[in-house]
């Protein structure tokens, strides 16, 4: 299975009360729970290692992955409360605010990190249960444990307004991208990690220096750009989408990514920076699909394999 390592977290959403007063609903989410629930949708074998609280968002969270068929054996319950996002919306596009403190989540320590069974295939890391200690280095050990033994991909999905310590959160991220084999990034990511005015396309192909031996560059409407060691690159365009809101998008993207790859039995390849050409563009434009489906839905949504034949 491939195992998804990090936040799973309640995305206060806008809505309104029966009688049209402004009001925020509670969805499942976080960007590693949404790459979860997506795998689990597409069939791929999926477990989640994450801290879970005892609490009844906790128990929603639960229930939700296990109706999508995610594996949490490996996950750690705790009596602590669970991380809420409060999301805001303008045009579509989500920003958020954090209520963090003192939850399970945050306070996931080195020594909750589980022994990893044979039947992991991959790992996947990322959001902002990588900005902050206790948590983000107990995250960071996990990845070196798994260094070498399976292929790993990070989204970074940067977050540097949620870091305590942005110097500290940047060192962090630096460490886990000479860890990685694969590495999805935005525009905005990029901006952010290697800041200056050399063209994003350039900062792209500087990553792999780092170590990763492919990257993966998402630009929204302007679709999804592949960069690979052996200096392959491809390109496809987004899939057409009746845009809803965002929330999740770049997580179901990830899923899709990886679900080709297992489909394909390409996990080691992409690990190892050696896909061919239409490898690439299989995954990506796989990846693309099932991105377009969230974007057209209110919420981070993923879509099951059998609405992708609609």
């Amino acid at each position: 299975m491939i195992l998804c390592c990090g936040e799973a977290l309640i995305d206060m959403l806008p809505g309104e009360t029966v009688d049209g007063q402004h009001a925020h609903v509670p969805h499942c989410g976080g960007a590693v729970f949404n790459t979860s629930i997506a795998l689990g949708r597409l069939g791929t074998p999926v477990g989640q290692f994450t801290a879970l609280s005892t609490d009844c968002f906790g128990q929603q969270l639960s229930d939700a992955l296990a109706a999508s068929h995610v594996d949490t054996a490996l996950a750690v319950r705790s009596e602590r409360l669970t991380t809420l996002a409060i999301v805001h919306l303008t045009d579509g596009h989500a920003t958020y605010s954090f209520y963090d403190d003192n939850t399970a989540g945050a306070q996931l320590t080195i020594d909750d990190l589980p022994e990893l069974p044979s039947s992991v295939s991959a790992m996947f890391f990322g959001g902002i249960s990588l900005c902050n200690a206790p948590a983000a280095d107990s995250y960071l050990a996990l990845a070196q444990a798994a260094q070498g033994r399976f292929p790993i991909m990070l989204d970074p999905n940067v977050r540097p307004g949620f870091a305590k310590d942005e110097a500290t959160y940047r060192t962090r991220l630096s460490r886990l991208l000479r860890l990685a084999n694969i590495v999805k990034l935005s525009d905005d990511d990029l901006d952010w990690l290697f800041p200056g005015p050399d063209p994003i396309e350039d900062k792209a192909r500087h990553v792999l220096t780092v170590g990763p031996k492919l990257v993966l560059l998402t630009r929204g409407s302007k679709g999804a750009t592949a960069y690979q060691i052996d200096g392959t690159e491809v390109s496809v365009a987004a899939a057409k989408a009746e845009v809803i809101d965002t929330v999740g998008a770049g997580d179901t993207f990830n899923a899709g990514f990886l679900a080709a790859l297992n489909d394909g039995q390409r996990l080691q390849q992409a690990a190892a920076g050696a896909l061919s050409h239409t490898g690439l563009n299989d995954c990506l434009s796989f990846a693309a699909k099932v991105a377009a489906v969230t974007v057209s839905r209110k919420g981070a949504n993923p879509p099951w394999r059998a609405e992708l034949s609609l």
